[in-house]
């Protein structure tokens, strides 16, 4: 990352939405990012590779006009860490994401800790696709949403392919651009403790705040507020 005294400020941010959910759910992230001034892109993965999501990826760091914040909830952490070593990328955050290192994958760290009761991912069906349990999909995924909005969201979301689970990461990012974590504290998904380890081990600044998997939905405004925090920080380098 550059550092020169003429350095434009980041002004832009590329959000990535993870498994068992689409784009849609930033939106109110994207709200109160643009009325500070940012310049938001949201990312529709495909979620039938990790290449395939990195490359839809790159396609909207391609099409900023300076620096970025690259960041991403969930399955789209381990997308963040390949694709965030493209030249925009100034830093990196992660929303309860995965953060693998270089050679390790989503599924390792997911199985790193008890998965709380709530917990709804189903194994692999014969297509390879998985799928999150609907009767759990409320409590697991997004339990500090509405009724309503958690069936709209589980309507929404698209088909995820079992093999980005097990594909592990080449090139890390987060070992050469600055990184920033939200632990969501109430996640039934991901264990927050795997959060806290994940970013521990790489000297991730973190923030913890009281909410869901699906903290980006149900506080957008903390989150925001949090990428923000990490634009200016990052501007003022």
């Amino acid at each position: 990352m550059k550092t020169q005294a003429n350095q434009p400020a980041v002004k832009n941010v590329v959000l990535v939405h993870g498994a068992f959910a689409d784009g849609s759910g930033y939106k109110g992230v994207y709200e109160n990012l643009t009325k500070l001034g940012y310049n938001v892109t949201v990312v529709q993965n495909p979620l039938t590779s990790l290449a395939d999501d990195v490359t839809a990826t790159k396609l909207a760091l391609d099409a900023q006009d300076g620096p970025a914040i690259l960041a991403g909830h969930s399955w789209g952490g381990v997308v963040i860490t390949e694709a965030g070593n493209h030249p925009n990328v100034a830093g990196l955050v992660y929303i309860a994401a995965f953060q693998p290192d270089n050679n390790e994958t989503a599924l390792q760290w997911f199985q790193s800790a008890q998965p709380a009761a709530e917990n709804g991912v189903l194994p692999p069906n014969e297509k390879g696709i998985v799928y999150y349990d609907k009767a759990k999909y409320h409590a697991g995924f997004c339990g500090d949403v509405s009724k309503e909005d958690a069936e709209f969201m589980y309507a929404s979301h698209g088909a995820f392919y079992g093999q980005c689970f097990v594909t592990p990461v080449t090139n890390a990012a987060w070992r050469n651009k600055p990184a920033f974590g939200v632990i969501a504290t109430e996640d039934k998904s991901i264990n927050p403790d795997i959060q806290r380890n994940m970013y521990q081990r790489s000297n991730t600044k973190v923030t913890e705040v009281k909410g869901s998997h699906a903290v980006y939905i149900s506080q957008p405004e903390k989150v925001a507020a949090f990428i923000a925090e990490a634009a200016q920080e990052l501007s003022a380098k």
